[in-house]
């Protein structure tokens, strides 16, 4: 029972570390679309921006410690989880997840220890795509990296847009009006989430096409292509903000879901 309830408390902290950092880099991205704003929309950017906050260490070493939880929740989820409805896929997938995030809480360690220096998360992409170019069957692996990318994009924004995350959430105790704003944040942020990793996937993809690791590109530089795109600054803004209501759902799933 003590069990059950750390992992709990774990997932909660876990849920709400990640809230912070996509609604940081949704203000981030939002400020690059107006042109108020040269700072990275990505996690590096976010950081830094907690960092020149008071008691910014602090809050550094928080994110920390809620990345580590949420790196235990998922471990303990691929490994303890236990039903018919534990397949062995979700297993791999909770396993995966647990691996992200304790690299995650790892980068978040070391920039709170080092004072933020380090490359920026375009930099590490493409340094990244040239090793990986440089092995045998190099282009097939940097390609299939890209279309998992996408696939990953694609499958995310269609549960988020099919509601699928509500099956996840204790939405019993939730009023009526409640649900409905938790339903709403959950499907734009998850729509807007998506996005991104696609649209990160089909920049991976076309790098191994073109034998060229500077087309790869980190979050922040998949932010701003999209204000290349007809409509101008005006869908990063879209997206932007997408991702700071996702944010404010990963707060609702810290309250909400079901652990």
């Amino acid at each position: 029972m003590a069990e059950r309830r750390t992992l709990t408390a774990a997932g909660r902290a876990g849920f709400a570390a990640r809230g912070v950092v996509y609604v940081l880099i949704g203000v981030l991205a939002v400020r690059i679309a107006l042109g108020n704003g040269g700072e990275s929309a990505d996690r590096q950017g976010a950081l830094a921006q907690i960092a020149a906050q008071p008691f910014g260490k602090a809050m550094l070493w928080a994110l920390v410690v809620g990345f580590g939880c949420m790196a235990l929740w998922r471990g303990a989820r691929a490994v303890l989880g236990r039903g018919p409805r534990r397949k062995a896929a979700s297993r791999v997938f909770d396993g995966g997840r647990a691996l992200f995030y304790a690299a995650i809480c790892w980068a978040t360690a070391v920039y709170a220890a080092g004072g933020g220096k380090g490359s920026s998360g375009n930099a590490q992409s493409q340094g990244w795509t040239a090793s990986a170019l440089k092995l045998p069957y190099g282009r097939v692996l940097v390609g299939s990296a890209g279309c998992l990318l996408i696939g990953i994009g694609a499958v995310l924004a269609v549960r988020a847009a099919m509601r699928r995350f509500l099956k996840q959430l204790d939405t019993g105790t939730m009023s009526h009006g409640t649900k409905q704003v938790v339903t709403a944040l959950g499907v734009v942020g998850g729509v807007a989430r998506g996005m991104v990793f696609a649209a990160a996937g089909i920049f991976i993809l076309v790098a191994a096409v073109r034998f060229d690791p500077h087309e790869a590109k980190g979050v922040d530089a998949t932010l701003r292509s999209f204000t290349q795109t007809p409509v101008g600054p005006w869908l990063l803004v879209a997206v932007a903000i997408g991702l700071i209501l996702f944010g404010v759902f990963s707060f609702a799933s810290a309250r909400w879901r079901r652990l």
